[in-house]
């Protein structure tokens, strides 16, 4: 009955058994310690210190992409600001803040004033002077015409035409067109203002592509390529993927870094511009192993690293990390194959010769002696 009751009561509570392994572990390689502590003192140089107990692990490294995070913000693909091309008054607006615009749409009208009269004189005085080059044209062929002639009445009906030509341009300004399709993002003015040549009218930006624009250390710069991808992941926690699209050859001579610009497809522009986004970049592929802190170790200078197993020697090899991740971190510069000692690092220093068994051997003696 008391045997039943005990199974019953461990079996509520398996925890119990995993503290009393972890107990069991350390008691012996403790008493391994101390075994080698107290024959070191009383034994001469004639007997044999028993060397300190530690428990390896085995690890095989992996192919690990060596990563990178920027910190960017969302800008439209293209921004256009327009301006008036001839001087005049806005007697028809088309369009509001905010509103998407097709390209070729009209935005604004400015008022013709008198351009279409002009374009009727331009033409009627073209018509002249194509009739006078045709007939000196004629007299020229016959020989009753000199040369001179012929190309004055050239040269006049090549200005006429350029007259005609500058006034359908003149009229054809007085309508403000959208250059590409997007989102009309301000306005300057308002129907009624008078607008020179030159002043603004209005501001059009393309969401239909969005870009990241980051920058990147001159450390990393080189191991970039163009079209490479890329992981973005915005403020609300969305991750899209996107394309690196441009590399600066130039660094900031104030931050000795990099501009770059990665290209985001934004459906519906779902996205607006000025979000704070991650970007994440692959630099190279690495031989790398995946372990937790705590089989991270310090060497007598306070360096952190890892001790491993070489024929039953410690070898204390400093941390080369790839990337951390929230349950362990990445480290290279281990190859192919390593033993680490995950129990019982504390207790050795690099070059130490030590009784070591891997974890297998020691849940198995954990396991013998909680029978």
């Amino acid at each position: 009955m008391p045997t039943t009751s005990s199974g019953s009561f461990l079996s509520r509570r398996p925890w119990l058994i995993s503290l009393f392994c972890v107990v069991a572990l350390s008691v012996w390689l403790g008493l391994g310690v101390l075994k080698a502590e107290e024959d070191s003192s009383q034994s001469s140089s004639s007997e044999t210190v028993p060397l300190a107990r530690v428990v390896y692990q085995t690890f095989d490294a992996e192919q690990i992409e060596k990563k990178i995070d920027l910190y960017g913000r969302t800008a439209p693909d293209r921004t256009a600001k327009l301006g008036a091309e001839i001087a005049g008054k806005i007697i028809q607006l088309d369009v509001r803040k905010g509103d998407a615009v097709k390209a070729g749409q009209a935005i604004a009208q400015i008022d013709k004033g008198d351009l279409q009269i002009q374009l009727e004189r331009a033409q009627a005085m073209y018509n002249v002077r194509l009739q006078e080059f045709n007939a000196s044209k004629s007299l020229k062929s016959r020989g009753l015409q000199g040369e001179v002639a012929y190309s004055t009445a050239a040269a006049n009906l090549t200005e006429a035409k350029a007259m005609v030509s500058a006034a359908k341009l003149a009229l054809r300004n007085t309508t403000v067109k959208a250059p590409f399709a997007g989102i009309v993002d301000h306005l300057f003015i308002e129907l009624g203002d008078f607008v020179g040549v030159g002043d603004p009218v209005a501001t059009l930006i393309d969401l239909d592509t969005l870009v990241i624009e980051a920058d990147v250390s001159e450390r990393h710069i080189q191991q970039l390529k163009l079209n490479q991808p890329s992981r973005i992941r915005f403020i609300s926690g969305d991750t899209v993927d996107g394309t690196l699209r441009y590399i600066s050859r130039v660094s900031s001579v104030a931050t000795n870094t990099f501009p770059i610009e990665i290209e985001v497809p934004n459906p519906n522009q779902r996205i607006p511009a000025g979000v704070s986004a991650e970007v994440e970049l692959a630099l190279d592929e690495q031989l790398a192993i995946k372990i937790t802190p705590a089989m991270l170790a310090l060497d007598e200078s306070g360096n952190l690293g890892v001790k491993v197993l070489n024929e039953n020697r410690v070898d204390f090899i400093p941390i080369q990390l790839v990337k951390a991740e929230q349950d362990g971190v990445w480290l290279t510069g281990l190859g192919e194959r390593v033993d680490i000692i995950v129990l019982g690092q504390g207790f050795v220093r690099d070059g130490d010769q030590v009784e070591a068994i891997s974890v297998d051997q020691a849940n198995k003696i954990a396991e013998q002696q909680s029978q």
